[in-house]
């Protein structure tokens, strides 16, 4: 487990060395390719699919939407714990190190290119307003239908608003599926793949994410996992550390 906790460990730092103290926050000329990429509608009236959205919706989505985004961490996590406690313990630590992997290349994407989520250009427009909190976006309908504010809790301590480039949350469940493929393990190849396409649609449909974030998403899982497996098998050293790590478990 010691790959999660590494991540989890980076992931909250961020609040003391935001990426926008980096370098600037695209705001308009992101928000202008979903438009010329993804629009729906024509010109001027022409909407990104986060705005379409916000404007067509509805309960059973929204269930879904949410049912989806709960799990996108635990998923993955749950996936390793059966790796492990199958005796699976080289498919369990490889796997974990490669998801470790594609959150730091994830990581520098936010730091060289730092990018507003779609919720937060229709709240606040095209000026950086640093220091601003989370906000649960088109979420917050599920925490509304339910009654408990599970999303609301999860994101008004955010510490990473300018981190819409890549979108991590389209890698997690692909990085897992991927190993799940290998493994042969088909409960796992379909939960996940179906999680997968859910969470894509999710970030897109809840306002979290653009499709151009989405897609940078899974280009980076992609990526991730051909360079992880690459040094993993061919470079010694990387293979020599895998292996000794491994018998120590």
């Amino acid at each position: 487990m010691m790959p999660f906790i590494v991540f989890g460990l980076i992931y909250g730092s961020f609040r003391f060395y935001p990426n926008y103290q980096f370098n600037d926050i695209d705001m308009a000329p992101i928000y202008n390719l979903e438009k010329e990429l993804f629009g729906i509608g024509e010109w001027p009236a022409r909407l990104t699919p986060n705005e379409w959205f916000a404007e067509h919706h509805c309960a059973i989505a929204d269930v879904a939407a949410g049912a989806f985004y709960l799990l996108w961490v635990p998923l993955p996590v749950c996936f390793g714990l059966y790796l492990f406690f199958t005796n699976r313990h080289r498919e369990c630590f490889r796997f974990a190190s490669c998801f470790l992997f594609v959150n730091l290349i994830g990581f520098i994407g936010y730091y060289l290119h730092p990018a507003a989520p779609p919720w937060y250009v229709a709240r606040y427009g095209f000026e950086p307003i640093f220091n601003t909190g989370g906000d649960v976006a088109g979420l917050g309908r599920f925490d509304e239908l339910i009654g408990i504010p599970v999303f609301h809790s999860i994101y008004v301590n955010n510490s990473n608003v300018f981190a819409a480039v890549p979108s991590l949350h389209a890698a997690y469940c692909p990085v897992a599926l991927y190993y799940a493929i290998r493994c042969r393990s088909r409960m796992w190849v379909g939960v996940l793949a179906v999680w997968s396409v859910g969470i894509w649609w999710t970030a897109v449909y809840s306002g979290h994410h653009y499709v151009v974030d989405v897609l940078l998403g899974i280009l980076t899982c992609v990526v991730g996992v051909l360079l992880f497996e690459y040094f993993g098998r061919n470079v010694k050293f990387c293979r020599r550390c895998f292996e000794g790590y491994v018998k120590m478990l």
